[in-house]
This record gives structure tokens, C-alpha cells and sequence, in this order.
């Protein structure tokens, strides 16, 4: 048997070593369009940032040490430049040599990825514009950089590589300007959840143009314009591109493949395409979503890699099955580390799902060992069924080994209300005895068993203020002082039961707190005295930074940068 690998990263590099394993006896042959196979894509802003030092670091194989471990001859610099089913060949251009060559396949295997996406606009093509996405373009950046010591740069997209440059230039001593054209960085999240990291990127001295479009670019006094619509143009000394990438799938369109979403290429669960003996994996796939059962593009390491086992089993006469992606990532943030797994609640409710939510500020580890610190988490799930839809963490530390618990319960279809049964791993340094996803159980459980009824940060503002309903304050006396809620009156919770008197219990009662923590048992409390009450879902420190947020964005400057940058 001769397979064809068309892309000798993540998804084909996988596929080759595991047909390897299943067959001794295979002809595996891999064309890779750059001069790099099984490389790191997510270290590349890193290496710019002098994080990773050493650029053999990025590279996890070689095509000599591909060679010598597996047998699998890696050819790079080879360009595929067509597909020819009825011949099972395909047509490769020699980017060396400039030779074109035909090669035979009994099975062939796409694995093309995603390319950045460069809209066409005026000065795109000026060679100070960017984008990131192979080793090859990291050099160029890298080599820009020392060679030119540029004093700013300007990020356009607020993704996971927008961040991640954000940071690594700022690294590098850079004035870095992140322009998105959402009025929030990181769509993977709710515009709540976001309100946090766009905190942290101000706080580090970046600044962001949130709600802008950039229209062209123009050359300037030695750098760069980048223009917007509606308001003055940014100066920059670099730009970089990172508004998001699309499949590369030209040569499966001119093969005849079935093409689906943004034109990516339709696979089954066992990762074949529409046309006999041809797989395709990775970035340039659609898939199935494993919450909403609706195709999707997924685009991240972790599904790539497992397809591309999942395309070589099938292959080698297995029959194994993608059962679809969620989306689980993980990102730096300066000193946050943000996770996300599922569905946001803004997706779940685009995908007519029946969407509601909690957000709590749990500790890091034990209150009581030094160094925890808080975390917001958001866990979406649906009405009435209770099925987990997505989740949401950002903070210091533990972030990424609770978004990975919470990722397994959706893959194993738990319900939210069973998040309270896990038993998890605990000690002071690491955990509390009830771990922040068990405290989400326990919330969850609370609203299922109508213990607890909440109320919203959308609700806010329609809050009657006319003396219908009391708004009712917490914290302490301090905290209060400290910033509140206009017309929340503050009661302490330690005071409450002595001045409940205070309170008509004929009014519902809006209770908010620092976390939820002490308003739920605030909540407790009036209902048990005759009283219907409701907990606000985030707390104080959740309502006080997304507020703020807001504000922020609304009075940003002529030239579209927050007041506060």
C-alpha cells in the first residue's frame, strides 16, 4: 500500500507515524509546501518573544529524523498542485527545482491546514504588513524585528495569535495597538467573560481599539498608517494581520471534493471525503460540533492530531470514528491564563438552544494556604434537560486543570447538576475540599431544585427603582463604600437576621454580594423568614469590572483607543 500525505504538520505528521505503527510494510510518502514538518504552531509567538530562544525548539521532527525513526519519506519544499482521482495521482511542484512530477497513491490523505486570512484592501501587500502562521513567517517577523527595532506595532484581530503577539511584542519593548473590529477580543468567549482580559491587556499597557475596522494601510514618514473607517488613522512601525485564517482547500475544490462551510472539505466520522480513497483532516475540514450536532470549523491542534490517527486507522483497515470537536482551548494572557470548552451562552443561544448560566469567583486552592487567588468561571447549560453547553475560566492559576474536568463531563455527557459528584484530587496547595467545579454542581443543583433563584447582569438596568422591589447590598460596610450599585441599599449579611425588620416582605428582594457567596446566604436567610429573593449571578467583582468594561469602550477616543490606554 502507498499512501500520500499532502501537509506534514500536526494532522499529516500524525498520520504518518501511526500508519507507520500499523503498517510495517506501507509506502508513506509526505509533501510539505514549507521547508518545516511537525512543527509547533502555537510556540511561534513565543520564539518571537525571546520566550522560546532556541528556533530548533519549534521543530518536534526533522525529515532526516522522520526518516530514521519511521520510514516515512518527508519531502519538503514540495508544493501539491493537483489531484487527479481517476489516475490516483497527484501533480507536485519541486519549490527548489521548480519540477513538476506526478505521484501515484492507493490512498491519499489531505491535510493542507488553514491559511491567514489577508482581505483585499489598499497597502495590503506592503512589506511591513504580516501575518503568522508557519516558521517561515515567524523568521520574517523575527528578523524584522532585530534588524529594524520597531517602537510599535499594531495587531489587527484579537484572537488567540493577536494575544499571543500582543504579549511578546510588548515583551520586546513595543507600543502594541490591538484593533478588532468586534467590540471584544476573544469571540470564543462571552463579551462578559472577555471584559476581564481586555482589564489585563490595558493594565500591561497595550491598548485596544475595540468596535474598529481597518480600511488600508499607507506608508508614512518611514512607517506605516493603518487607516480606519470613521475615525484617524493608527501609526505603526509594523503590522500584523491575525484577523483569523480559512481552509486551504483550492486543490480539493479542483479535484471535485465535496466543499462545505467557508468552503472547507466535507468528511464523514471516518474522516473520508467524497471521493473514494481520499481523507482529509485538520484545519481544513468541517466538522461536526459535539454540543450542537451542527457542522463547524474547529481550528486548533488537539482535533487535528486525533483525526489524523483516526484518517490512519481507517486507512490500515481499522474502523475508527471522530465523534465531532468542542473547541477546549487554553491561552496566556500576560499574568491570566483565560480556558474555554463548549459553547459560549452567546453561541448556545445563536444555536436556538435554551441557555442559562452561572458565574462564581471560586479561590484558586484553599483560602487558608498562601498564594491562591480568585477565578471567575462561567458554566453554560441548558434549561430544563441540565446538559452542560460550555464553560468559561479565567484567572492565575488553575484554569486550565478545571476547564479539562469540565471538558470531559460534556464528552461524556454529564449534566451540570452532576458536576457536585466528582471526586477530585485535593490538597491546601492545589484545591479546596469542594473544588470549583464541584461548586458549580452544587449551585447548579440549587437552581434545579429551586433553592436558589437568580437574577442577571442584563437585568440590571430594568430593575424597577420606584421602591417595588428592594435592591439589597451584602458586603460590608466598607466594601459598600467602596463602589455599589446605585440605589442598593447595604445591610451586611452577619446583620441581617437583627434587621430584617427593614425590609418589607411583601417586595422581592435583589441580592448582590462581592461573589455570590454571602448573598446566596443572604438569599437563604429572607427566603426562610417569608421573603422571595434573588442571588445576582458573578457578584460585585464580576458586575464592577464588566461595568467598567463597558464604559470604557463607549468613551473610547476619536481614534477608537479606550480612555484608559
Amino acid at each position: 500500500m502507498k499512501v500520500v500525505i499532502v501537509g506534514g504538520v500536526a494532522g499529516g505528521a500524525t498520520a504518518a507515524a501511526r500508519i507507520r505503527r500499523l503498517d510495517e510494510q506501507a509506502q508513506i510518502v509526505v509533501f510539505e509546501r514549507s521547508g518545516y514538518v511537525s512543527y509547533a504552531n502555537c510556540g511561534l509567538p513565543y520564539y518571537i518573544g525571546d520566550v522560546i530562544t532556541e528556533a530548533g525548539e519549534l521543530t518536534l521532527q526533522t525529515p532526516e529524523s522522520f526518516y530514521t525513526r519511521f520510514r516515512v519519506d518527508m519531502r519538503v519544499r514540495h508544493e501539491v498542485i493537483g489531484i487527479h482521482p481517476e489516475k490516483k495521482t497527484v501533480s507536485v511542484r519541486n519549490l527548489e527545482t521548480g519540477e513538476v512530477f506526478e505521484e501515484g497513491y492507493d490512498k491519499l490523505l489531505l491535510s493542507p491546514g488553514a491559511k491567514p486570512i489577508r482581505p483585499r484592501m489598499p497597502g495590503i501587500d506592503k512589506e511591513k504588513i504580516f501575518t503568522l502562521r508557519t516558521v517561515e513567517d515567524t523568521m520574517k517577523i523575527k528578523e524584522f524585528v532585530r534588524e529594524n527595532r520597531p517602537r510599535s506595532a499594531v495587531l489587527v484581530g484579537g484572537g488567540f495569535i493577536g494575544l499571543e503577539l500582543a504579549e511578546n511584542l510588548h515583551a520586546l519593548g513595543l507600543e502594541v495597538t490591538v484593533v478588532q473590529q468586534l467590540r471584544q477580543l476573544m469571540p470564543v468567549f462571552d463579551a462578559d467573560m472577555a471584559a476581564f482580559l481586555h482589564a489585563e491587556l490595558r493594565k500591561q499597557g497595550v491598548k485596544l481599539a475595540l468596535g474598529q475596522t481597518v480600511t488600508g494601510f499607507e506608508e508614512r514618514d518611514g512607517g506605516l498608517e493603518v487607516l480606519l473607517q470613521d475615525a484617524p488613522p493608527l501609526q505603526a512601525d509594523m503590522v500584523v494581520m491575525a484577523i483569523g485564517v480559512s481552509p486551504e482547500s483550492a486543490l480539493a475544490k479542483e479535484a471535485g471534493l465535496k466543499l462545505g462551510l467557508r468552503g472547507s472539505i466535507v468528511v464523514n466520522d471516518r474522516m473520508e471525503t467524497s471521493i473514494p480513497d481520499i481523507y482529509a483532516v485538520g484545519d481544513a475540514v468541517q466538522v461536526r460540533h459535539l454540543v450542537t450536532d451542527q457542522d463547524a470549523l474547529i481550528s486548533l491542534a488537539g482535533p487535528a492530531n486525533k483525526q489524523g490517527r483516526i484518517a490512519a486507522d481507517n486507512i490500515c483497515g481499522g474502523d475508527s470514528r471522530y465523534r465531532g470537536s468542542q473547541g477546549s482551548s487554553v491561552i496566556k494572557v500576560f499574568d491570566l491564563t483565560a480556558a474555554v470548552t463548549g459553547l459560549s451562552e452567546a453561541a448556545a443561544i445563536s444555536a436556538g438552544l435554551q441557555a442559562d448560566k452561572v458565574i462564581l469567583s471560586p479561590m484558586s486552592h484553599a483560602g487558608y494556604y498562601p498564594g491562591g487567588s480568585v477565578m471567575t468561571m462561567k458554566v453554560v447549560f441548558e434549561k430544563e434537560t441540565y446538559r452542560i453547553l460550555g464553560a468559561q475560566i479565567i484567572g492565575y492559576e488553575g484554569v486550565d486543570k478545571r476547564i479539562d474536568v469540565l471538558a470531559t463531563a460534556i464528552r461524556a455527557g454529564m449534566k451540570a447538576t452532576q458536576l457536585q459528584e466528582l471526586e477530585l484530587a485535593y490538597a491546601p496547595p492545589y484545591s479546596s475540599a469542594k473544588d470549583p467545579v464541584n461548586m458549580a454542581g452544587f449551585l447548579i443543583d440549587n437552581i434545579a431544585k429551586g433553592v436558589v433563584r437568580q437574577w442577571h447582569l442584563e437585568d440590571e438596568e430594568t430593575l424597577p427603582r420606584d421602591g417595588s422591589v428592594t435592591l439589597l447590598d451584602t458586603r460590608t460596610v466598607w466594601e459598600y463604600s467602596r463602589g455599589h450599585i446605585d440605589g442598593f441599599q447595604n445591610i451586611p449579611v452577619d446583620e441581617l437576621r437583627q434587621r430584617l425588620s427593614e425590609l418589607d416582605p411583601a417586595k422581592p428582594v435583589y441580592v448582590i454580594c462581592q461573589s455570590g457567596l454571602r448573598s446566596y446566604i443572604a438569599t437563604r436567610i429572607l427566603e426562610g423568614s417569608g421573603f422571595t429573593a434573588y442571588n445576582f449571578s458573578g457578584g460585585f467583582r464580576f458586575y464592577d469590572t464588566v461595568k467598567n468594561d463597558r464604559a470604557l469602550i463607549a468613551s473610547a477616543t476619536p481614534c477608537g483607543m479606550d480612555r484608559a490606554t
